[in-house]
């Protein structure tokens, strides 16, 4: 399990765009980089909606924001679309991303266990290096938790 203080694992996959997106290539800004279980589920439009909405104000605290989750490109940028979301959504079909940062783990859900991504955010400084990780998200209010 990844602490404060650690290297972010660098990871290299695509945006809801095709286009290829690497965390090595945000050295030199702070970034949130979010971890959402699924597109366009009530508590992660929420979150992204939230993201969305305070953007401005997450850029000028200089923040780049990333969402990653386990969806297809396709699937990103329906969702992106959808909710005029102005940052880039990491498709992470292959689950590497997700296993890197330990955010892969077993849930359970009436009654029912499943792997799945635990809603997570790391935040990660200009070097690299993991700042803070939220574990427990407020979907509605996500912005402020990192605005502080």
């Amino acid at each position: 399990m990844l602490t404060t203080g650690d290297p972010a694992p660098d990871f290299t996959s695509t945006d809801q765009y095709g286009e290829p997106v690497r965390l090595s290539d945000y050295r030199g800004r702070r970034v949130a980089l979010y971890f959402y279980p699924k597109d366009d589920t009530p508590g992660c439009t929420a979150q992204a909606c939230s993201l969305r909405d305070n953007y401005n104000d997450l850029q000028a605290a200089g923040y780049e924001v990333l969402g990653v989750s386990i969806d297809s490109q396709a699937s990103h940028q329906k969702f992106a679309q959808k909710y005029d979301l102005p940052f880039r959504l990491v498709a992470d079909t292959d689950k590497q991303i997700v296993k890197a940062y330990g955010v892969w783990q077993e849930k359970s859900n009436y009654g029912r266990t499943y792997m799945g991504t635990v809603r997570t955010t790391f935040v990660v400084d200009e070097q690299g290096i993991i700042t803070s990780i939220i574990g427990k998200i407020d979907t509605k209010n996500h912005a402020k938790q990192l605005l502080g």
